[in-house]
């Protein structure tokens, strides 16, 4: 377990309370928002959204680095040795932010939001070739809750995917900020309920645009979208690779491209961090088209927009290539 200042539901509404007993009793209260840094860019807009017009985050990971394990310059080090709250997803995906917040003990608040109350967690698929039943549209296969045990390596960290955890994960991040700044505690519970409206209104958005490729068949770059495919019942035929920092073998390139013979894949998505030429040698001499998904904004200005703006980009890189 991590051993710096874990926050979770109960410890946030104990904080409040505490920091309210001491300005009745007439100790100061900080005005100002604590030094928030947060790893990605998508929970960096959840974030931002939930601090407006209040302070403003910093974001560790900008540009095309992508947190499957990224190694940390010093400035980001020391980026996140300075801040007094760390917003992440968790060791699942973060395992180098993990060590670091690790020697914070003491100094920063940890907000591991695989952990946020309400979000739900799936396990990793096996493998790279899939068989989703073709009612399987919910969380129902390979559901767990959000739990205790940090350190998993079988859960999918690729949370943010899911609306319904944004969701979650912003009522979080709104309590956390509220227990650590009691004097803007109101306006960022006022600022999450706002975002969460949002949230539900996109997630309906994307819902019906989605409708009519539900049946189409495609294959990603690696298993990034599981959070996404269960929530808009999609039908992914499999992935180049589990680990996108790692070749993919020439069998499992071999069974990747008999998957897209044979069963009709019409789309291979490409990342725009990873180099193409894998994707565009497995679909040489197939009807297959090459598409682009990015399942973390990498080209994407940093803001409260950018959690919304990514998921509307996926949204369109699905329907330009299953659709054309």
């Amino acid at each position: 377990m991590i051993r710096s200042k874990i926050w979770n539901a109960r410890a946030g509404t104990a904080a409040t309370a505490t920091v309210l007993a001491l300005a009745a009793a007439g100790a100061p209260v900080r005005a100002e928002a604590p030094r928030v840094v947060v790893t990605i860019k998508p929970i960096h807009a959840l974030v931002a959204s939930v601090m407006d017009r209040i302070g403003t985050p910093a974001l560790l990971l900008s540009g095309s680095m992508s947190p499957h394990g990224v190694s940390l310059r010093p400035s980001q080090a020391r980026m996140l040795a300075e801040s007094e709250m760390v917003i992440w997803t968790g060791p699942a995906l973060e395992q180098s932010v993990a060590k670091i917040v690790r020697n914070l003990a003491g100094k920063a608040v940890s907000v591991p939001l695989q952990d946020a109350p309400g979000v739900r967690l799936l396990k990793l698929r096996e493998g790279g070739i899939w068989e989703l039943d073709e009612h399987d549209h919910g969380h129902g296969h390979g559901e767990e809750e959000g739990g205790e045990d940090e350190e998993r390596a079988d859960i999918d960290s690729h949370i943010w995917l899911d609306p319904v955890n944004a969701i979650a994960m912003t009522r979080a991040i709104g309590e956390a900020l509220a227990g650590a700044d009691a004097a803007n505690a109101a306006a960022y519970r006022a600022n999450a309920a706002a975002t969460v409206g949002r949230l539900k209104a996109l997630d309906a958005e994307i819902a019906k645009t989605l409708r009519p490729i539900r049946g189409k068949r495609y294959i990603v770059f690696h298993d990034a979208y599981q959070y996404f495919e269960r929530r808009y019942g999609l039908k992914p035929a499999g992935s180049i690779t589990i680990d996108p920092h790692r070749v993919p073998s020439p069998r499992r390139l071999f069974d990747i491209r008999t998957r897209i013979l044979e069963r009709g894949a019409s789309c291979v998505f490409r990342e725009p961090q990873f180099e193409p030429k894998i994707v565009n040698v497995l679909v040489r001499g197939t009807s297959a088209k090459v598409g682009t998904l990015d399942p973390v904004g990498a080209g994407l200005p940093a803001g409260n927009d950018a959690y919304a703006t990514l998921l509307r980009r996926l949204v369109a890189g699905l329907r330009a290539c299953l659709t054309g």
